[in-house]
């Protein structure tokens, strides 16, 4: 098989209909290739079902409303295609990537007459780190780059132009020899790294930053939700990047990187503990658990309101 993501053998659910991989195109003048309003989830499949199926379709709607914009599908119709897909490509575990953009309808800074289409694309994948990365726990540098505030751009929804300095600290780390970057909020505070949230462990204490306009991760709060059902204190609140050095653990978590220890922070080093490797453990029966589809403790994901009622 090719390793170009776009000369490949099997299936992308595009615009309704399960086409061959290398049939789904888009026009170099599409509007979100230009203007970056392009929205999209990233999520895995396990045993043949996808973690979070309901809570990722929803938050992929949702982000396109902080947009301005509709997706003209509704979530179930999104699961039922997500489904369908995953199973035209015989999948029992990987990827999927939906994505919503905006068409070529238009070229300009307004979207306005623009078409929306959405695309669903699985492939197989495994974990993206080695077994050693996750005993040891992987190397990560501060980014000079800051998480913007709301009053800048709709850090609640995942949306491709946000992903911008994401991709240049993560790029910076890697070619630095780190494996990723933590990024502080336009205050200076805590965020996350480049794809994933953060976890502390201070005297025997989860610590997570409160998202204030970045993504509450569904893996985050299905983290959160595992801790609790330990009796373990969890706390979402400010933390200050001076906090790192009192941490006695520190992990990420995403649907990509799933739970990953932190092994040392620009040469402060950590030890891959007991509080991330338990969580591990069970996250990795909850992804395959039978309701694993479901929103889970991703309440803050569920419909809203209609916005004409």
């Amino acid at each position: 098989m090719s390793l170009s993501m776009d000369d490949r053998d099997g299936f992308i659910w595009l615009d309704g209909k399960v086409v061959p991989w290398r049939d789904s195109r888009m026009h170099v003048l599409t509007h979100a290739l230009h203007y970056g309003s392009a929205v999209f989830e990233g999520e895995r499949i396990y045993d043949g079902r996808v973690f979070r199926l309901a809570a990722h379709s929803q938050r992929l709607i949702n982000s396109a409303r902080l947009l301005d914009y509709e997706i003209p599908w509704t979530r179930q119709q999104i699961e039922e295609a997500t489904r369908a897909v995953v199973k035209a490509n015989g999948l029992q575990s990987g990827y999927v990537r939906p994505i919503a953009w905006r068409g070529s309808e238009v070229m300009g800074v307004s979207a306005i007459g623009t078409t929306v289409h959405l695309a669903i694309a699985p492939w197989a994948q495994e974990g993206r780190l080695s077994v050693q990365a996750r005993d040891a726990g992987i190397n990560v540098t501060m980014a000079k780059y800051r998480r913007p505030s709301a009053d800048f751009a709709p850090g609640h929804a995942k949306v491709a132009g946000l992903y911008l300095i994401c991709g240049i600290e993560k790029d910076k780390a890697l070619k630095a020899g780190f494996d990723d970057a933590l990024m502080l909020d336009w205050k200076g505070d805590l965020a996350e790294s480049t794809g994933a949230n953060i976890f502390l462990v201070i005297d025997g204490t989860l610590v997570t930053p409160t998202p204030e306009n970045f993504l509450d991760g569904i893996t985050r709060r299905a983290v959160m939700s595992l801790a609790r059902k330990r009796g373990w204190s969890v706390e979402e609140r400010t933390v200050k990047p001076q906090e790192l050095s009192r941490a006695s653990e520190v992990f990420l978590c995403g649907t990509a990187a799933e739970i990953v220890p932190v092994g040392s922070v620009d040469g402060h080093n950590y030890q891959a503990g007991p509080v991330a490797r338990t969580l591990m453990a069970d996250f990795h029966k909850l992804v395959r658990s039978p309701d694993c589809e479901g929103f889970g403790e991703s309440t803050h994901l569920a419909p809203p309101v209609d916005r004409a009622a």
